[in-house]
């Protein structure tokens, strides 16, 4: 029953969602096309801290480079967007396996302070490079001629960019629930609650760290991916460090024992910024404060404290 419950939540949302542009208007397409695309980063990130344990303070890199890649090949090659996607999958993929080599040999704090040197060294790679990456400026200018597989998509109107953005999100995010509930990911659930045990069974516990942060930044490495058509630019601001703080924010603030609570946590996040931004200048001050009660006040996430709520009722 439970499980029909859910199943029937999840196709009228979906169903709600895909109905969106017909419903509401241009404004609202944006910011759901967003909320899409960063729930997508926040459950990458998710993977390796709500599931393994890892806590990265890094993980805009591989959003970043996914993004990098499908600007300079829309902008040089002007491939259709399937392709650029694919190559900014397996840029993330391989910037994470490079970076998790490294990382996944410590523990606890010494692993968020290493991921975050290796963000800075990215972000200082992309802001340096101008010859590749036209350094501040960013990568702008290139346009979404086509999406690939022989389908005829005007990419450039937002409510068709915005199905593309749900249809392939919805994909990944199956994919991702799979590997989640998969032997793989039972086994890094075990890894971030006894390590020790994990080994005495006699798993290679720093081989399957290096998997799963490989598999966050392919996903990372998506969203970036979709994020530059949204935005029309490929900036370093997506690669910098504050940018992996969002993520994190995210996953608690829907909740990180639920692989639906970023998703929650990223669409909270993007109404509360649209909402005060549009009323005062102090916006970082409004939203911090409300941030930090939402986090202090709901401990297991909005999405966990709802699910509570819901489950003392019955």
């Amino acid at each position: 029953m439970k499980n029909t419950l859910t199943l029937v939540a999840l196709a009228v949302l979906l169903v709600l969602l895909a109905a969106l542009p017909w419903i509401a208007p241009y404004f609202y397409i944006f910011i759901a096309t967003e909320i899409l695309i960063l729930g997508l980063f926040a459950a990458s990130f998710n993977l390796i801290f709500g599931y393994t344990g890892m806590l990265s303070f890094g993980h805009a890199a591989f959003f970043g480079i996914g993004a990098y890649a499908t600007a300079l090949l829309l902008q040089g090659m002007q491939w259709p967007l399937l392709a650029c996607l694919l190559v900014a999958v397996a840029a993330g993929a391989v910037l994470a396996l490079v970076i998790g080599f490294f990382s996944v040999r410590l523990n606890e704090v010494y692993f968020s302070m290493l991921t975050l040197a290796f963000g800075m060294m990215v972000f200082a790679v992309v802001h340096q490079w101008r010859s590749v990456t036209n350094g501040s400026d960013g990568i702008a200018g290139f346009s979404v001629t086509s999406f690939g597989l022989g389908l005829d998509l005007t990419l450039g109107n937002p409510s068709v960019y915005y199905h593309v953005v749900l249809a392939l999100v919805v994909l990944a995010t199956a994919l991702l629930y799979l590997i989640c509930r998969s032997s793989f990911g039972l086994i890094l659930r075990a890894i971030r609650q006894n390590p020790e045990r994990v080994a005495f069974c006699g798993l290679n516990v720093r081989s399957y760290r290096l998997a799963a942060f490989t598999l966050a930044g392919a996903f990372a490495g998506l969203a970036g991916g979709l994020m530059a058509p949204f935005l029309r630019i490929a900036s370093p601001e997506l690669v910098h460090w504050s940018m992996s703080a969002e993520p994190v924010l995210m996953s608690i603030l829907g909740g990180t024992g639920y692989f639906l609570g970023p998703f929650f946590g990223a669409g909270m996040f993007v109404l509360l910024e649209t909402w005060i931004t549009s009323m005062t200048q102090a916006w970082m001050l409004v939203l911090g404060i409300i941030l930090a009660l939402m986090v202090m006040f709901f401990r297991r996430g909005l999405l966990g404290t709802f699910l509570d709520w819901w489950l003392e009722r019955k």
